[in-house]
């Protein structure tokens, strides 16, 4: 199983962009996916999730209305948009997946890519 995450860069503040996470090696289709992030210095976290046919996502609380995470089946892949970035956003962006249904608990989550870099500065 593979993950490989795209889409990281620098940004200014107010920007946007958009995350991929491109699987292979499993039945993309039944499995939830999330994205986690882990700042310098802090712990890894939760930051969406979506469910193995795409009906159902949940954000953390604070990049509710700025971020969505969404995914194409038919193409293996998970992609999350973020808007309106701000400095706390800067963190490295990881793209995780389980079998079944969605959980907010990094424990749940089996398998991990490598991880994004993004950065939200002036």
């Amino acid at each position: 199983l593979q993950l490989v995450e795209s889409g990281g860069g620098l940004v200014q503040p107010g920007g946007s962009l958009l995350l991929s996470c491109a699987a292979s090696g499993f039945t993309f289709s039944t499995y939830a996916m999330a994205w986690f992030r882990q700042a310098p210095g802090k712990e890894l976290e939760f930051v969406a999730t979506i469910g193995a046919t795409g009906t159902y996502t949940d954000y953390l609380d604070s990049v509710k209305g700025r971020f969505t995470i969404s995914r194409h089946n038919a193409k293996n892949t998970v992609y999350l948009q973020m808007n309106s970035l701000k400095p706390d956003d800067t963190a490295v962006y990881f793209c995780t997946a389980r079998l079944g249904v969605w959980s907010k608990d990094r424990g749940a989550y089996k398998y991990w890519g490598q991880g994004t870099q993004v950065t939200v500065s002036s």
